[in-house]
């Protein structure tokens, strides 16, 4: 990739949880157009490869937990003293520690799956905020699920989370409007070590059911980020794009 770079688009992205899968999709696709892009997560090593394979010129990475609000703020500090600026906001960092039912559910479990997928998500959008975009503009993109649609049995601290994570999307983008656009993705399974528990060994089963006939890849979400992040999409905000391989269709067919 990086023998192909483009030139330069005086863009910058903050993206959270993208040494890999989503996040790194999303990294992958603006990175592709001519943006540069600061990445998080927790595990260093796989950062720094991450970034290696973005290219170093136009990436750089910080290390740590999402909802650790000194991580955000390192983070932001990070994008502001590489490249001066952060346009765009990618909030994919998640967590789904738990699979069972909602009757069981252990409520510090609960909290922590808040934490990371909410909480982190709204303090990641304060300090953008503060930091460039309250008086230069940009657009934010919530990385929620279509867990967060409709009901998603033994995961639902998961999509109980990722729906208030499309109100916050809506919440943000009527206050942070005209300068910033705020909108959220909602995907069904993608392909990713986040999800490989929900198709590992049975992928041909689980893609059936699919429309589409197959699982979504990271890059399926990476193009619908850039889209949100591109001046093609300059009259949307609030909005949640689902990008499922038609799995909704399939509602009230028995």
């Amino acid at each position: 990739m990086t023998s192909q770079l483009p030139e330069l688009s005086g863009k910058v992205a903050l993206i959270t949880g993208a040494s890999r899968g989503i996040g790194y999709g999303v990294a992958e696709a603006l990175v592709a157009r001519g943006d540069r892009v600061v990445i998080t997560g927790r595990t260093e090593d796989a950062l720094k490869e991450a970034v290696e394979q973005l290219g170093a010129e136009r990436a750089v990475y910080v290390a740590g937990k999402a909802h650790d609000e000194e991580h955000q703020r390192v983070a932001v500090e990070r994008a502001m003293d590489a490249f001066g600026r952060i346009d765009y906001l990618v909030n994919n960092a998640g967590t789904n520690p738990v699979f069972g039912p909602i009757a069981d559910l252990d409520l510090n479990v609960a909290r922590k799956v808040f934490e990371t997928n909410v909480i982190s998500a709204l303090g990641f959008a304060q300090k953008t905020w503060h930091a460039w975009q309250k008086d230069n503009g940009g657009a934010i993109v919530n990385i929620a699920s279509v867990a967060g649609i409709a009901p998603s049995p033994f995961i639902a601290a998961y999509g109980v989370s990722k729906a208030a994570l499309i109100n916050l999307t809506q919440q943000l983008a009527h206050e942070f409007a005209p300068g910033v656009r705020v909108n959220a993705i909602a995907p069904a399974v993608v392909k990713t070590k986040f999800a490989q528990a929900l198709y590992e060994g049975r992928e041909a089963e689980a893609a059936a059911s699919y429309p589409l006939a197959r699982l979504g890849v990271p890059s399926d979400i990476g193009g619908a980020a850039a889209f949100l992040t591109s001046s093609q999409s300059d009259w949307v905000t609030g909005q949640t794009l689902v990008v499922d391989g038609g799995i909704f269709l399939n509602a009230g067919v028995g």
